[in-house]
């Protein structure tokens, strides 16, 4: 068993201080439900079960399927796909592009008659944009290939009583599937409602459902001007067909941030209705809410008695396992665990848990220019309000030109990298960016500007990274960033720590990834491939 540091033993001796307070409010969800970047959630529940799918674009595997018995105690149980494949863009390419902000978005998520079903469309065009459905007879997995066909953005995939199945996407545009979920069925292509004058903005993340004989079809409306704000819309109907009526279900600003944003619905064992909806939160990404749901006139009226997201709901179920979709990892199994992403495909010759037990092993693959199309860049999401995290890197087998390190990774990135010239070891915090071309997303215009660096002398070091999510004191009259705060420490024996270069200000880019701060493990060749380092361990706290 490793030896903890003095940092994982402070972090704990903080916890535990806390300890009797929370005991008190134990089965009490605190809202953010999730403070991290899960966006475009869809849920369901089969049993006493609920199910969570969310967007994850560029990471893989991809289309993370979350699981819960409470509503408070989430934890990433598989993923929909490993890779996707269809083209070179998701492997990192230097000349084709890449897929940052792209690949699979808003996943829809069902369960008919004994079966899981997922319809996801890549963010793409031509062929690269092809809808999957997928099926499973277990969320985990493993998940198969039903069919590919057209395109459809932001789509709920529908089951109806009849067995007739139904795609529902874009702004209010409808096809029939064939019932094997082959292909759609030509011809029944239609237009189930058209926007009302004050829908201005975008219209789109279709979910449905049946509730009562009614048809539901909740959207965000993402409504401008003064006086005008992000909303929850729903559209219902006695007929699939329509005609549709229209009514507000949640405008809600939440904790100092902006107006909280799409989602769905979702109803428990017992009768009672959640909605769960996501909120943007600048440099930590797009997070989940939870809030009553009541029906009142027909109508699902998401939030409390005063129609806003609350500040805490109380959780289904006391006694529930503590689990988390954020975890620390000594890397001692031979198979990597389902909190972890890459960025792109991996280049799977190029890592290992066995070669050394008890280390990940990341190898150079390929010489590349920099961070942003380095292969087997290993990822987790970070955490509000707070959230700190270490490794503990070998770095005795890095060749010439390798850089390794610990990022607050994403398109503006705040990096610690060590860097081998010649014989030398370098360690630099620094500041990264980079463009990529509307069309393709070709890597472009790499920056980096080196904030410190220090001369190592030795083959063993540890990396820290800390980030600070809280809302930002400041204008009360509008809404408040937040802090958006990464602070970068270095140790030569786990347990002096030492601050290096500046604090980094975390951000959130939906033009370049979309997607909120990640903690990012790299290891990649500048000048030649062979080298490779040793992971010890990944810590982790969530600071509250």
């Amino acid at each position: 068993m490793k030896a903890k540091t003095i940092l994982s033993i402070a972090l704990m001796l903080c916890v535990s201080a806390g300890v009797q307070a929370q005991n008190k409010n134990e089965n009490m969800i605190d809202n953010p439900m999730l403070w991290a970047d899960v966006p475009d959630p869809d849920i369901i529940r089969v049993g006493d079960t609920f199910y969570l799918v969310s967007t994850t674009m560029h990471l893989m595997p991809g289309a993370p399927v979350m699981a819960s018995k409470d509503l408070k105690n989430w934890e990433t149980v598989g993923y929909i796909f490993d890779k996707l494949t269809d083209s070179p863009k998701y492997d990192l390419s230097a000349t084709e592009g890449t897929v940052y902000g792209r690949g699979q978005w808003a996943t829809s998520l069902k369960y008919h008659k004994g079966k899981f079903y997922a319809l996801l469309a890549p963010n793409e065009q031509g062929a690269m944009g092809d809808t999957y459905i997928f099926t499973a007879d277990k969320a985990e997995g493993p998940w198969k290939i039903v069919s590919r066909m057209q395109h459809f953005h932001d789509c709920s995939l529908f089951f109806d009583d009849d067995d007739r199945v139904y795609v529902i996407y874009g702004t209010g545009e409808m096809m029939e599937l064939k019932k094997d979920l082959s292909d759609v069925i030509e011809g029944t292509h239609q237009k189930i409602f058209e926007r009302e004058a004050d829908e201005t903005g975008l219209l789109e993340g279709s979910r449905v459902i049946k509730h009562n004989g009614k048809y539901y079809l909740l959207m965000i409306s993402q409504a401008y001007g003064p006086g005008r704000h992000r909303r929850e819309v729903c559209y219902r109907a006695d007929d699939i067909h329509g005609p549709y009526e229209k009514n507000v279900i949640l405008e809600s600003d939440f904790g100092g941030f902006p107006y909280v944003g799409q989602g769905t619905i979702v109803d428990t064992e017992d009768g009672d209705w959640y909605g769960i909806i996501f909120q943007d939160r600048g440099g930590v990404g797009r997070v989940l809410t939870i809030s009553p749901c009541r029906w009142i006139d027909g109508w699902p009226q998401i939030g409390d008695e005063e129609g806003k997201v609350p500040t805490r709901v109380r959780a289904l179920k006391s006694g529930q396992p503590e689990t988390a979709i954020v975890k620390a990892d000594d890397f001692g199994s031979e198979k990597l665990g389902l909190h972890w992403q890459w960025n792109h495909n991996p280049v799977d010759k190029a890592w290992s848990l066995t070669e050394r037990p008890g280390y990940l092993r990341l190898k150079t693959s390929r010489v590349v220019p920099n961070l942003y199309l380095a292969p087997n860049t290993l990822t987790q999401r970070m955490e509000g309000p707070g959230c700190s995290g270490y490794i503990v890197m070998d770095l005795s087998k890095m060749k010439d030109g390798d850089c390794a390190g610990l990022a607050a990774f994403n398109s503006d990135s705040g990096v610690l990298t060590i860097k081998k010239k010649g014989k030398k070891l370098t360690l630099e915090m620094s500041e990264q960016k980079i463009a990529l071309t509307d069309k393709d997303k070709v890597a472009q215009n790499y920056e980096e500007k080196v904030i410190e660096s220090i001369e190592l002398k030795q083959n063993k070091i540890w990396l820290r990274l800390d980030g600070d999510f809280r809302a930002a004191e400041g204008n009360k009259k509008g809404f408040m960033p937040g802090k958006d705060m990464a602070t970068f420490y270095y140790s030569l024996d786990g347990k002096d720590w030492k601050k290096i270069g500046s604090d980094y200000r975390m951000g959130f880019d939906w033009r370049r990834f979309f997607m909120g701060q990640k903690f990012g493990i790299f290891n990649y060749a500048t000048k030649k491939v062979g080298g490779y380092v040793d992971v010890d361990e990944f810590a982790y706290n969530k600071i509250k």
